[in-house]
């Protein structure tokens, strides 16, 4: 079956508000509406209302958050540091140990002897 229209036979001028950033603009849509409010031209439009717009997302207001990434790094390298200073200490005390077991050793063999 083809398509005789492009457009969706609904396709008409509606209100999107967001209300938290008091702000709205009318634009073409599909979207469902119960509501109705009367636009600056003096007609009545649909009404749907929205959470986010471009007013309100920290996208668009140039309000983002700058993540500490500083921090994250500094933490990250810490803990590293951390680890190579365990692994020093037991590295060294595996050495004393191996030392102590060829005196060890070399002490039995002297009194075999």
């Amino acid at each position: 079956m083809a398509k005789t229209t492009k457009q969706p036979e609904d396709y008409r001028f509606v209100v999107f508000s967001d209300d938290a950033a008091k702000f709205s603009f009318l634009t073409r849509s599909t979207a469902k509406s119960e509501e109705t409010i009367k636009w600056e031209d003096g007609k009545e439009y649909p009404l749907v209302k929205i959470q986010i717009s471009s007013k309100s997302h920290p996208f668009f207001t140039g309000e983002e958050k700058i993540i500490d990434t500083e921090g994250r790094v500094d933490r990250f390298k810490a803990r590293a540091e951390k680890a190579a200073k365990l692994r020093a200490t037991l590295g060294n005390k595996v050495k004393k140990a191996e030392k102590e077991a060829e005196k060890k050793a070399k002490k039995a063999e002297k009194s075999k002897e």
